[in-house]
């Protein structure tokens, strides 16, 4: 089964709400900002331009296991500079291939320039769920004769 359906749709479910971190802030403020939204990544920005993104990974790696402190170290010290993003016309597919090929857990979602959400690999998992279900769900009924038509 193909999932032929657009991030844009994930978003339109899940809601659009990004939470951000300033390049400039320290990681501490990063990751208990990420600890009070529950959350396992912030989108960084510098003066409204999406300069990258900060995950638990990125703590755990190049904070964590190199003794640094996080109260001394700045985000921009240690996000990659290069972004990796998904348009809303991505299909869920397409989006699975680019975390799969980058190693990543959480997708910007850009219209241009502008952010217009974030995805987690969790979010487009519980997508294709719904839909399998969904499809399960009408393959039973027909097979069951209950299908309307």
């Amino acid at each position: 089964m193909r999932i032929i359906d657009t991030v844009s749709a994930v978003l339109k479910h899940k809601g659009s709400h990004v939470w951000t971190i300033p390049a400039g802030a320290t990681v501490f403020e990063a990751i208990r900002l990420m600890s009070e939204k529950n959350i396992g990544a912030l989108l960084v920005t510098s003066n409204a331009k999406l300069e990258g993104v900060f995950s638990e990974r990125d703590y755990t790696r190049k904070i964590a296991l190199h003794g640094r402190s996080s109260k001394d170290t700045l985000v921009r010290e240690v996000i990659s500079d290069r972004i990796i993003a998904a348009s809303p016309s991505d299909t869920i597919e397409a989006c699975l291939r680019i975390m799969t090929d980058h190693r990543i857990r959480h997708l910007p979602v850009l219209d241009g320039d502008h952010v217009i959400g974030i995805v987690s690999i969790g979010d487009l998992v519980n997508w294709i769920i719904r839909v399998q279900t969904h499809a399960i769900e009408q393959l039973e009924s027909y097979v069951t004769g209950q299908y309307p038509g």
